[in-house]
């Protein structure tokens, strides 16, 4: 346990911000920002690499879209070039379309507020993921990607892990059970915790690097 510690703890330090904070979401219990997690969600999922998902985020916010109400009332187009911007091109026409549609369902369903969402589900991660799957361009992968981060905000989903995370766990010879995943660091850590995890598992961080360096401390 011990030596795990030592490797969290450099983990951290090294890769410890989650995509949110990446992607400048002062992420809170509040409307606007999970409506950004859901954006932020929505990027991640297509097949391009998360530096590039998360700037076309940062682009979407700096044009102003930050709610489902200025993300609808934007253009096709203006959608279009904000994620041009965050050189999200392959994808960017048909998720410009999946934002406009995403941000209608989310005020027609939820009234702007995914914490309706989250009330509704009681905290049930399954019931979570059923809901989050039906925005357009949220798949299983995207709702665990939002949840991965809510957590931070939702200490009911605590700890939250999905495949992907337990991938990186593997790598570096940590547990892959939830429950002593989380016993590694304080709760309010685990969704950053989860986030340098997922950059292991997508070869950012080298495990073996990892490895020497939780060693000279």
């Amino acid at each position: 346990m011990g030596d795990d510690r030592a490797l969290v703890h450099t983990l951290l330090q090294r890769q410890g911000r989650t995509y949110a904070e990446e992607a400048g979401i002062p992420l809170a219990d509040r409307p606007a920002p999970l409506y950004q997690l859901l954006v932020l969600a929505t990027l991640l999922s297509t097949r391009i690499r998360a530096r590039v998902a998360v700037a076309a985020a940062r682009e979407l916010f700096r044009a102003g879209f930050r709610t489902p109400q200025r993300m609808e009332a934007a253009s096709w187009q203006d959608r279009v070039d904000a994620l041009g911007r965050g050189h999200y091109r392959r994808y960017d026409e048909r998720t410009a379309t999946m934002l406009g549609a995403g941000a209608r369902l989310c005020q027609e369903h939820w009234r702007g507020d995914l914490r309706r969402m989250h009330a509704e589900a009681d905290g049930d991660p399954a019931g979570l993921r059923r809901s989050l799957t039906e925005f357009p361009g949220i798949g299983p992968t995207g709702a665990d990607i939002f949840l991965r981060e809510a957590q931070q905000v939702w200490p009911d989903l605590r700890p939250f892990t999905d495949r992907r995370m337990l991938a990186g766990a593997r790598r570096l010879g940590l547990p892959t059970e939830s429950a002593a995943l989380a016993r590694l660091v304080p709760g309010t850590d685990f969704a950053r915790f989860a986030a340098a995890l997922i950059r292991v598992a997508l070869g950012e961080e080298s495990a073996g690097e990892l490895g020497r360096l939780a060693g000279s401390h």
